[in-house]
This record gives C-alpha cells, structure tokens and sequence, in this order.
C-alpha cells in the first residue's frame, strides 16, 4: 500500500460518487450498433470454429460472448469477422473490429507501436513442433536441416529462427499465410514439421488429419520453445471499453474460483456469501463502477458459463484437443490463472 493522502482519498471518493464510469468513443459506437463486432481467427477447433449451423464457437468465442453478455444482456449480440494472423492488426487499429479474440500473443511491441491494450490471458500457451510419427523424431533437437511450415508477420516465425539459431541448426521454411493451407502443406509432406502455439497444433491434430491418417500417425515434440501468453486486443483509447473487456474475463475466472456455474447461478443468488452477493450485483455497486448492469456477472455466467466451464466444453479432455488444464487451471490449484478481486 502506498502513502495515505486525504487529498487522494477525497478526489477517489468523488469519483465514485460521481456514478458510472465515463463512456469511451469506441463503446458508444457498439451500443449504438447494438452489436460487437469480434476479430477472430479463419478457423482452429476448440477456439474458433463455425459449426455445420454457421455458427462460431470456441474458447476465443466466448471471450466475446462474456463482453456481449457484459453490455448488452445478450451473449449472441455479437458479429465475428475471420482474419488472417496478416490482416488482424490493421483490422483492430482501422476500427473494422472492436476487439481481436484469436489467440493473439500479448508482447511489447505490439502492446506499444501496435496501439493495442491487451486485456487478462485468456489461455497460457506456448509453441511447439508437430511431425509425423513416421519421421522417426522424438525431439525438437533433431530437427536440424528440417523443412518447417509456418505462418509468417508471427511471434512464431521469430521463435522458430531463434530456437533454430540458439541450438546451432538450420531449416528450411516454408511461409504460407492461411491456416488452412499452412496445414495442407505440412499434410501433404511439403515439410516435415508444422510449428505453432501448441493449442494450435492439438487442434490441427484433432480437427484436420486427412484420412486415411489419423490423429495417432502425428506426434507434438516435448520441447516448449517460448512463452505464449494469449490474450485479447483492443484499441488504445477507450478505457471503459478495455475494462469491460478485462473484468469480463476476470468475472468468468472469479465465478470458478467461487463455485458459480451456469446451472446454479441462480440459486447462488441466495448465497450469504459477502462476496458471492457482490460478484452476483446482489449487492449492487460494481455494476456501476464498470458501467454496465449490475447483473453482468450474472448475465456472463448463466450464458456463457465459468472459465472451467469453457475450457472444458471447448478444448477439455472430454473433447477431441483432450488438453489438460496445466498452466491455465486456477492458481488455487496449480496454474497461473489469477482473477483480480471483483470489489
């Protein structure tokens, strides 16, 4: 805790007492469309994926959700643009979309020259190397002199000729900018390893082997090369929105971390839990403060669920990605995913 100031407790005083937060541009403008306009990815099972109905789901989409939930009352109000890994920045900085959720490393550059906010990690990942099993590979150290598939204007394509450089081997890439034919390619044994965050590369081993392979012919290496942290994007500039964004995600960690889920959300409305009543807008105040309703908490869990509910409906072990929580399972039980209070 800092020094105490009366001076600085009046004027945080005043500010609370002056009622919601003040609106920013960019949240205007989605209250006034009446929808939010998400960047997502072109298509990664378990985080943003269109069903056979059209309809977009995923870890990532429900990032979304939770915000559309948070404003509007209404998880669905939302509109998703697919964008390339070259096309996502220029989208978010133009205003073509309000906010990137498709698996976007957090970095210092972009944070920064980019003019992006980056909000909580959504997902704690790393990258790694995918190779089929027939190439005799049991560790990244042996890919010397490997073909490698990448998608290039990527934290990924840095790593890559970092890890190869550090470790005194040389490759050869092949730069393809859409997913989906970065995958044909590496499928088709234009080379021989396919390197990306390691949900990537589970997914793509769960989603788009193309028979007669399956799933069990391909194998993800042991090594870990880098630090992931996935999170997402917003424009510098409206604070409001950012936050809303922020402590949407937080909202969905903490109602975990408190036993709230979307079957028994209202019946833990009657819960004389101080913080359960808070959490819920039972106790009102916080609604307020982030300039929503104060039953946003409430509208992000009964429609989209908790963050456990989530990550084990999209990407769990019951799915075909069958990842474990690791790094992203609560901080209470071993992982790095930490709300900050809601109070």
């Amino acid at each position: 805790m800092g020094k105490y100031s009366l001076a600085g407790a009046i004027g945080v005083a005043a500010i609370l007492a002056s009622g919601s937060a003040m609106a920013g541009k960019d949240l205007d403008a989605i209250k006034a469309r009446g929808a939010l306009i998400c960047g997502i990815g072109s298509g990664t099972a378990g985080f943003m994926l269109q069903d056979s109905q059209g309809k977009w789901t995923g870890l990532d989409v429900d990032v979304c959700r939770a915000v559309a939930a948070a404003i509007f009352g209404d998880a669905e109000k939302v509109k998703y643009v697919p964008l390339t890994s070259q096309q996502r920045f220029t989208a978010v900085q133009s205003g073509e979309v309000d906010i990137l959720s498709n698996n976007t490393t957090a970095t210092l550059q972009r944070d920064t020259a980019l003019g992006l906010d980056f909000t909580a990690v959504t997902y704690y990942d790393g990258q790694g190397f995918l190779v089929n099993k027939k190439l005799g590979v049991k560790s990244a150290k042996e890919l010397n002199g490997a073909t490698v598939c990448v998608a290039p204007g990527t934290t990924t394509e840095l790593n890559l000729a970092d890890y190869f450089r550090a470790n005194k081997m040389t490759f050869k890439p092949v730069v393809i900018e859409k997913v989906e034919e970065v995958r044909a390619a590496f499928f088709s044994g234009r080379c021989d390893v396919y390197t990306n965050d390691s949900s990537s590369l589970y997914s793509t081993r769960a989603a788009n082997v193309p028979p007669p392979a399956t799933a069990d012919d391909f194998i993800i290496l042991p090594e870990i090369i880098s630090k992931e942290p996935l999170a997402p994007a917003v424009r510098h500039g409206d604070n409001q929105f950012a936050d809303i964004v922020r402590w949407s995600q937080y909202a969905m960690l903490e109602a975990e971390e408190y036993g709230i889920d979307s079957k028994n959300v209202d019946e833990m409305q009657k819960s004389d839990n101080p913080s359960i009543k808070r959490i819920l807008g039972v106790t009102p105040g916080m609604g307020k403060a982030l300039g929503v309703d104060e039953k946003w908490v409430y509208n992000i869990i009964k429609q989209v669920g908790n963050y456990g509910e989530s990550f084990e409906r999209n990407v769990g072990k019951n799915t075909p990605l069958k990842i474990e929580r690791g790094l992203n399972a609560l901080w209470s039980k071993g992982g790095l995913q930490y709300a900050e209070p809601i109070r």
